[in-house]
C-alpha cells in the first residue's frame, strides 16, 4: 500500500510539471494570442482536475493503509524485555561510528493455550505450561553487513536465574534445570537465562507459536526444503521421500518440531532441520518478490503480527519495520547458522551441557565479529589478535559436571573479603561446594587461573563462567587443583572486568564454529541428514526414521 501511496504522489508530480511546460511553449509559440490563452485555461482546469482527483486518491488510499496500519498494529502482542528479573540483558557497545549491532532472541513455543495450538501440538490437556521448543540468538552486526544465528539447545542443562511470571506471580527461585523450562514463568526470564549462560547482550525477543509457523510458511507460498533420504517421524508426524519438498502449512510445522528425524535423534538435529528450513525461508522472500508485492507483504504481515509476541521494544508497526529494514539489508551468504557447542551431561545422555569451546562463538557475538568474510566464505582466526598467548586456545571438552569442579580461589588483590566474595559466587554458579577461599601467599598485579596437567578443559570452564579471558590461564603442576588468584587487576564484582578500551581482545572466529554445524544462508543445495540410528517405534518396533518410512505405506506423505 505504501508503494501504491508513493507512485500516485510521483503521476501527480508529473502530470503537474508536464502540463505547466506545455502551457509555456504553446503560449510562446502564439505570443500570446487569445486561442493560446484559452488553451492554457484548458489546460490549467485539466491541472486542477488531475490534481484535485490525484488528491482524493492519495486520501482514499492514506485512509485504507490508516485501516491497515491499526489492524496489522492491534495484531501485535507486547510484553516487557526483561520481565520478572532483577537487573537487565546487557548493553550493545557501539562501533567507531556510533553504530550498535542487534541481538534478538527467537523463540518457539511449544505451549497449547488455544484450540489451534492445541489441535496442531497433538498434547491437548496434558497439563503443564509452555517451553521452548526453539531458542535462537539473532546477532546482526553494527554495519549491517553480516549476521549470525545461535540455536541454543533446548535440553541444555544450566544455572537458571530467578524470575517471577509477570502475568500470574508464579516465582521460580533460582536452581538448575533444562534452559527451556524458563519459559514457564515468560520470556522474560527465557531472556535472563540465555544472557546468563552466554554473557551476550539481548536487546529484544520474538516469540513464535505452532500456528504461527503454519501461517508464515502458507504466506510466502511454501518453503522449499531436501531431505537426505526417505523418513518419517511418528512423533511429529513428519513423513517426506528423499529429495526436495515445498513444505507449507501443517508440514512445516512438522519439519521444524522433528528432533526424531534428523541428526542422531536428539534436539540437535532439530536445530540443525530448522537452520535448513530458516535459510530457504530468507532465499524465498529475498527472490520470490514477496517484500516488493503490497499484496504478498500484507498477507506475510497479517500472518507475521498476529503469531508474535514481541518485547515492548518491538511492540508497533514502525519499529517492525525498522528491524525488518535492518535484516532484510544483510545478504543471504553472510548470513551465518550454528549451534552452540556443547558436550552430553554425564548424569542424563538425553541432556546436553554448554561446551567450553563455546566461549569462542558466544564471545564472536558478544564482540561483533563477524564469522564470514565479505565474500561469503568463513573467517579465518581473528587477525587483529596480537600474539598466540592473546588468542583462546583451542579447547577440550570437558566431561566433568560444574558440580564436581572444585576452585581454591587466592586473594592477592588487596581487597578485603575478596575470596571469599568470588568463591561463594562459584557455588552459586553451580560449581562444586568445595570450592575453598585463601589468602594468596604474595600479591598479585594480574589475576591467573592455573591448574594442573590434564585439567585444562575443566580451567577453561571456570574461566568461561568467570568471563576471564584465555591469557589468564596458565598450566602450573605446582598446585593440585584448579587455582584462580585474584590480582589487583579485579577487586570488585563477580565477573572479570571488561578491557578497557572499547576494542575488545578479538575471539578466535575459527574456534567459534568448530564443532558448531555452522552454514551460510545460501546453501540451497544443503540437504537435512535423516538419522540413521533407530530413534523411532512402529507398532512397538525400535527403528531408524528410514525403515519406518518403508514400514508405514499407509500413512500419506506430509508433502508431495
Amino acid at each position: 500500500m505504501t508503494d501504491a501511496t508513493d507512485n500516485t504522489d510521483a503521476s501527480v508530480a508529473n502530470g503537474e510539471a508536464s502540463a505547466s511546460e506545455r502551457g509555456v511553449q504553446d503560449g510562446s509559440a502564439t505570443g500570446g494570442g487569445r486561442r493560446a490563452k484559452r488553451r492554457a485555461r484548458r489546460k490549467r482546469r485539466v491541472g486542477r482536475t488531475v490534481a484535485i482527483t490525484a488528491s482524493v486518491l492519495v486520501l482514499v488510499t492514506a485512509g485504507g493503509v490508516a485501516v491497515l496500519y491499526e489492524h496489522l498494529n492491534g495484531n501485535i502482542k507486547g510484553v516487557p524485555l526483561f520481565g520478572g528479573t532483577s537487573g537487565d540483558a546487557g548493553k550493545e557497545k557501539a562501533d567507531a561510528f556510533g553504530r550498535t549491532p542487534i541481538n534478538i532472541l527467537v523463540l518457539g513455543s511449544d505451549g497449547r493455550n488455544n484450540a489451534a495450538d492445541c489441535k496442531l501440538g497433538g498434547d491437548c490437556g496434558s497439563g503443564g505450561g509452555q517451553n521452548a521448543d526453539v531458542e535462537m540468538v539473532v546477532h546482526v552486526s553494527a554495519d549491517r553487513s553480516n549476521a549470525t544465528v545461535m540455536s541454543v539447545p533446548r535440553d541444555t542443562m544450566t544455572n537458571l536465574p530467578a524470575c517471577k511470571d509477570p502475568q500470574n506471580g508464579t516465582v521460580m527461585s533460582a536452581h538448575r534445570d533444562q534452559i527451556n523450562s524458563t519459559l514457564q514463568y515468560g520470556p522474560g526470564c527465557t531472556v535472563a537465562a540465555v544472557h546468563q549462560l552466554t554473557g551476550i547482550p539481548i536487546d529484544h525477543f520474538m516469540m513464535i507459536d505452532f500456528q504461527g509457523v503454519v501461517n508464515m510458511s502458507d504466506a510466502v507460498g511454501g518453503v522449499p526444503v531436501c531431505v537426505d533420504n526417505n523418513v518419517y517421524d511418528p512423533y511429529s508426524h513428519l513423513k517426506l521421500a528423499k529429495g526436495t519438498h515445498t513444505l507449507k502449512g501443517v508440514s512445516a510445522l512438522e519439519f521444524v518440531r522433528s528432533r526424531h528425524g534428523f541428526g542422531d535423534g536428539s534436539d540437535l538435529g532439530r536445530t540443525y532441520g530448522q537452520h535448513i528450513y530458516l535459510s530457504s525461508m530468507i532465499r524465498t522472500l529475498k527472490s520470490a518478490g514477496t517484500l516488493t508485492n503490497p499484496g504478498a507483504l500484507y498477507g506475510l504481515a497479517d500472518a507475521a503480527t498476529k503469531a508474535l509476541t514481541v518485547d515492548d521494544g518491538l511492540d508497533s508497526i514502525p519499529k517492525l519495520l525498522g528491524l525488518a529494514d535492518d535484516l532484510n539489508k544483510v545478504p543471504s551468504n553472510r548470513i551465518t547458522f550454528t549451534t552452540m557447542q556443547n558436550i552430553p551431561d554425564p548424569q542424563d545422555d538425553s541432556r546436553v551441557l554448554v561446551s567450553p569451546a563455546a566461549q569462542n562463538l558466544f564471545d564472536a557475538i558478544a564482540n561483533d565479529q563477524s564469522l564470514t568474510t565479505g565474500s561469503g566464505d568463513k573467517s579465518s582466526a581473528a587477525a587483529a589478535a596480537t600474539s598466540t598467548a592473546t588468542a583462546s586456545p583451542s579447547p577440550s571438552a570437558s566431561s566433568v559436571p560444574d558440580s564436581q569442579i572444585a576452585v581454591a580461589v587466592e586473594n592477592g588483590s588487596g581487597a578485603t573479603g575478596r575470596a571469599a566474595d568470588v568463591a561463594t559466587s562459584l557455588v552459586d554458579k553451580g560449581f562444586s561446594p568445595s570450592t575453598s577461599s585463601a589468602n594468596a601467599p604474595s600479591a598479585a598485579s594480574a589475576t591467573t587461573l592455573r591448574y594442573p596437567a590434564g585439567k585444562q578443559a575443566e580451567a577453561q570452564t571456570v574461566a568461561r563462567a568467570l568471563h576471564l579471558p584465555a591469557a589468564h590461564l596458565k598450566q602450573d603442576d605446582s598446585v593440585s587443583d584448579v587455582t584462580l588468584v585474584l590480582g589487583t587487576d579485579w577487586t570488585t564484582g563477580d565477573l572479570y572486568p571488561a578491557p578497557p578500551s572499547s576494542t575488545p581482545v578479538p575471539a578466535d572466529t575459527k574456534a567459534a564454529t568448530d564443532n558448531a554445524h555452522a552454514e551460510t544462508a545460501d546453501q540451497s543445495k544443503t540437504c537435512a541428514q535423516v538419522s540413521t540410528f533407530k530413534t523411532v517405534t512402529v507398532n512397538g518396533v525400535a527403528m531408524s526414521p528410514i525403515q519406518a518410512f518403508a514400514d508405514s505405506p499407509d500413512v500419506p506423505v506430509s508433502a508431495p
